[in-house]
């Protein structure tokens, strides 16, 4: 079974690094990955959270820093020095075959810390903001899957790779929106 399994992600892979090539998608794919790029976004939320929440806002930026913090040690220590799964990139199989278009690094692959941090953001300020702007978490859900599929893309993560960063940054996104939410004594 785990081999049917690893068989069909590294088939996954190679259909979206190998597929899906075209020079619009070389270039957005990199740059997608690169948090600066992100700031006015992140500033964005920064505002939105002020807007609904007032003075609470410190409490929402408290949480979301502990959040990133927890789930990039969760995914980018714990489970990659754990499972210490070889970066398509770096994978003496594979790696003649990747389209690689950034740094490989020496890191290991499962789970994506980008996918993990992205989604947990994304679920956070879905569950902080469901109230207030009902539609928004399907925008959050699209950014953080935009982000995450480029790390296929680039060559550095296989899919399992992002679907394990996707539910566990879910996971704890929600949960740190609960805890967030009844300090705030906001009600979801």
């Amino acid at each position: 079974m785990f081999n049917f399994i690893t068989e069909f992600d590294t088939s996954l892979f190679l259909a979206i690094n190998n597929g899906w090539q075209h020079p619009f998608l070389d270039a957005v794919c990199p740059w997608l990955r690169d948090a600066k790029h992100w700031i006015p976004f992140y500033v964005f939320l920064l505002y939105l959270s002020w807007r609904y929440y007032g003075k609470q806002v410190l409490w929402i930026m408290l949480g979301v820093g502990i959040l990133v913090l927890i789930s990039d040690q969760f995914s980018a220590n714990l489970i990659k020095n754990t499972f210490e799964r070889l970066r398509p990139c770096n994978d003496p199989l594979l790696k003649s075959k990747v389209h690689l278009l950034v740094n490989c690094g020496q890191g290991y692959s499962f789970m994506s810390a980008h996918a993990t941090n992205h989604f947990a953001i994304a679920a956070y300020f879905a569950m902080l903001f469901k109230k207030q702007i009902p539609g928004f978490w399907l925008l959050l859900l699209f950014w953080a899957s935009c982000i995450s599929i480029s790390q296929v893309y680039v060559g550095v993560h296989y899919p399992l790779d992002i679907f394990a960063g996707a539910l566990c940054g879910s996971a704890f996104g929600y949960v740190a929106a609960r805890l967030v939410l009844h300090k705030t004594d906001k009600k979801l």
